[in-house]
């Protein structure tokens, strides 16, 4: 069993009490477990129904099963379909009960699917809120973050905010969206629309801490059983964005479901690069001061 993921990066950072809220409920957010993934799209579904999201076209792009593409403004979930043709290591052939060679002498190999029910992070760090102008977007008591609409003026920075490029402006429309994680639902005690629809409990939804906990139990189940390729994406407050709020067990490098490796929220150097500002601004304004001063005394 895997340790207690407390352990290993210590407490999660009250993003909540951050942003204002003296008094607030647990935080909260998805883990999704992708090696019980049987791409169904009832999240998809879910989510459009809940939220009165319009749907993004019926075409399957020539790309598997997969008819919406990527996350987007009318896409807020998106089931992911990758189809892998890898050769079986002596151990997994093992597992299978088949020789680790074919007839030919060639590795023996297996077609794998893998799926992957993606979603906004909600970011620890996150830069759509950071760049917001309007003050649209902001941080919920549950640790989420939000867009209202009626606020939203369509600028388009959050877009660019985004390392994970989650937010979108819908056309016609104008304005960004995105997952909200069903605010209005954890409002009323309920939890999101994606995670009460899903059959196999890929996506579970709870406090954060305990998320974290369950899945790391969940990828030293894994290894145990020969899955030695489990990991988790999202979980660590040491990467570029925090930690996130939605976070994922994964059966292959992050970058194969179209994930960045290393995510890193663009105004992660804000602070510092005001600073050099300040200094600079203030060096400038000592050598003006002292020119002025000189011409003065002459």
């Amino acid at each position: 069993m895997s340790p207690d993921p407390t352990s290993l990066y210590g407490p999660l950072d009250d993003v909540a009490a951050d942003a204002g809220y003296g008094e607030h409920p647990p935080l909260v957010g998805f883990f999704t477990d992708t090696s019980v993934c049987i791409g169904c799209k009832a999240c998809e579904v879910a989510c459009k129904e809940w939220n009165l999201v319009p749907d993004d076209g019926f075409d399957l792009l020539g790309m598997s099963l997969d008819n919406t593409g990527m996350l987007g403004a009318s896409t807020w979930r998106h089931v992911a379909f990758i189809e892998q043709d890898r050769p079986l290591t002596p151990g997994e052939a093992d597992l299978a009960g088949l020789p680790a060679a074919r007839g030919d002498g060639e590795p023996r190999s297996e077609l794998r699917m893998l799926m992957m029910s993606d979603v906004c992070k909600h970011c620890t760090h996150a830069g759509c809120l950071d760049v917001c102008p309007t003050g649209a977007l902001f941080r919920t008591e549950f640790g989420t973050v939000v867009v209202q609409q009626d606020i939203c003026n369509g600028c388009g920075y959050c877009v660019s905010g985004c390392p994970y490029g989650v937010i979108d402006r819908r056309p016609g429309d104008g304005r960004a969206h995105k997952c909200t994680l069903c605010y209005d639902r954890l409002q009323d005690g309920m939890e999101p629309a994606c995670a009460k629809a899903c059959p196999t409990d890929s996506i579970q939804f709870g406090p954060l801490d305990e998320l974290r906990g369950r899945a790391a139990r969940r990828v030293g189940e894994l290894r145990a059983g020969g899955v030695a390729e489990a990991r988790l994406y999202g979980d660590d407050p040491g990467d570029g964005v925090g930690g996130a709020g939605a976070f994922f067990l994964l059966l292959d490098e992050p970058e194969v479901y179209g994930l960045p490796p290393d995510p890193v929220v663009p105004t992660r150097d804000l602070p510092a690069m005001w600073k050099f500002a300040s200094a600079a601004a203030a060096g400038f304004l000592a050598a003006a001061v002292s020119a002025f001063v000189a011409g003065g005394r002459r």
